[in-house]
């Protein structure tokens, strides 16, 4: 193996690496909530240096590779790699902000049971999952799977804001946690997102289509 490949190597595995972390991070910031484990949501909040870090190494060896001109298959590759860790980076900062919240209504008795933010959760983990495996094993069919998929979060998202919503209306008391919530739920919703968006790279990638805002454009035609 040349070094040329054997860097393109280490950028996938930073890449799987990176995607590990993110999952951990949203796992752990939701457990941080249902269990109200204050000390776990910060460690989630400490740990977020980790991906930071990953993002570097990672746009610095792509940096490094784009450098030597690559082929346009490499080419791809590369950019999409960048693109990726962008997301993955994202998908940390948005556990953050869930285990952030996490501490606030662990402060507060709680105000229902969390039902629908785990099963959120689980949805847009298996989604990020799905589109990292095709990543890696080389399956755009399975990229393109992953992407309706994000409809479903974003009805639960719409769904429970309207009943938390409803729940200030009648209980003012309950404002400050329904707020929480409605910032836990759109979080996991945007982690989706990025899923949805790493998804749409890896099938770039592996078809040279750019299937970006596809919808929007049927609409227009």
């Amino acid at each position: 193996m040349t070094h040329y490949n054997e860097e393109l190597t280490k950028l996938k595995e930073s890449l799987i690496s990176m995607a590990s972390h993110a999952e951990s991070a949203v796992t752990r910031a939701m457990r941080a909530l249902v269990e109200r484990d204050e000390a776990l949501a910060r460690q989630v909040q400490d740990d977020d240096n980790i991906l930071d870090q990953f993002e570097i190494e990672v746009d610095d060896t792509a940096v490094h590779l784009l450098a030597k001109a690559p082929l346009a298959t490499e080419l791809r590759l590369i950019t999409v790699a960048m693109k990726i860790s962008q997301n993955l980076e994202r998908v940390g900062d948005e556990a953050v902000t869930m285990s952030r919240r996490a501490v606030d209504l662990n402060a507060e008795p709680q105000l229902k049971p969390y039902i629908d933010l785990p099963r959120m959760t689980k949805m847009s983990l298996e989604m990020l999952r799905d589109a990292i495996s095709a990543f890696v094993n080389r399956q755009p069919e399975l990229a393109r799977s992953v992407i309706p998929r994000d409809q479903d979060v974003d009805d639960l998202n719409r769904q429970l804001h309207r009943e938390l919503s409803s729940y200030m209306v009648e209980r003012p008391t309950t404002i400050t946690r329904c707020l929480h919530l409605m910032d836990i739920s759109k979080a996991i919703e945007r982690i989706a997102d990025h899923a949805t968006n790493i998804a749409e790279e890896v099938v770039y990638l592996y078809e040279a289509k750019d299937i970006r805002h596809a919808d929007q454009r049927r609409h227009e035609a």
